[in-house]
């Protein structure tokens, strides 16, 4: 895939469709970012551009994506993404750059997922759980604070990132709202990027418990219930009435859904189904439905929910 390719369509549907139409509204604006794939090529150009053309309409250098959106929601890979680029620098910034964001996935790709040395048994590929953990504790901290790890509460706009909870066999979203108001669901923010990231066969599940220890999950990847978190995002709107007191329905909200680019090679010559593969599919399948749903929900106006996903 060449990322001028994948550029061009994505560039052209921002800005026709959604750059110029949200200057104009008061409406409540949501960043969405899917899962899937470990590059976020599709997702990163994305949101380095967005932010270029941001800057480049307001005529401020120092305009940040954090700054033009309400909520940011991510899953997996778009987890990490959105949590750097809406964590607090302790003064009430962003923390990083979109492009900070994207640099510290591509450079520290091969230490996030670092294949784990397989045993004489095993033929199935896995990756390093502790190499991934201390990749993000890096990225996640103050360091004038005496490297004080980053909570769920410290990020300068609203933030939500699912996983799935093996123990209690239910969807667990992690949310600054919930983080503010009791500790037992305040979390590091690098848990919560692990936890989103688990997929199962790759990584092993991910044991860990909030600040307090008072709440504990075993999570896999959050892509197999929402790897398109856009939906999860639209709920929480609308129902918390304390962050958004002014939204009563979709009609209400401006949305930003970006993908990660859908696989197409989901089969074998044979046409057998690699592990993988029925992975990818999990993930795509999520995301089309969530997109689906959205696009009916806001089909009396559709420059308010813009999806941008490339096939590759």
């Amino acid at each position: 895939m060449e990322l001028s390719k994948v550029t061009l369509e994505i560039f052209s549907k921002l800005e026709q469709q959604w750059l110029s139409h949200y200057e104009a509204t008061s409406k409540t604006r949501i960043l969405s970012i899917d899962g899937g794939g470990t590059t976020a090529i599709v997702s990163g150009a994305a949101l380095v551009h967005l932010e270029d053309q941001i800057r480049a309409q307001t005529s401020d250098p120092h305009a940040q994506i954090a700054d033009y959106f309400d909520i940011i929601a991510g899953t997996g890979i778009g987890a990490i993404l959105a949590a750097m680029i809406t964590a607090d620098d302790g003064f009430g910034r962003p923390l990083y750059t979109a492009r900070d964001a994207v640099r510290f996935v591509a450079d520290s790709n091969r230490e996030l997922y670092k294949p784990k040395r397989a045993g004489v048994f095993r033929r199935r590929r896995r990756f390093s759980a502790r190499s991934m953990e201390n990749a993000l504790k890096r990225v996640f901290q103050r360091k004038e604070e005496e490297r004080r790890m980053l909570t769920m509460k410290d990020t300068c706009k609203p933030l939500l990132i699912p996983c799935f909870d093996l123990k209690s066999s239910a969807p667990f979203v992690f949310s600054r709202a919930d983080a503010s108001e009791s500790p037992s669901f305040n979390f590091d923010l690098w848990k919560a990027c692990r936890a989103t990231s688990a997929t199962p066969g790759l990584f092993v599940p991910f044991h860990f418990s909030s600040v307090d220890g008072k709440t504990s999950c075993a999570a896999v990847d959050g892509g197999l219930v929402m790897n398109n978190p856009a939906a999860a995002a639209v709920t929480h709107v609308i129902h918390n009435k304390r962050d958004f007191p002014s939204v009563n329905g979709v009609e209400d909200l401006l949305v930003l859904s970006i993908g990660n680019g859908a696989p197409t090679k989901r089969v074998d010559t044979a046409g057998e189904c690699s592990t993988s593969a029925v992975v990818d599919i999990a993930l795509d399948g999520v995301s089309e439905t969530v997109d689906q749903m959205l696009g009916n929900a806001f089909c009396w106006n559709r420059t308010d929910y813009v999806r941008i996903q490339v096939r590759h």
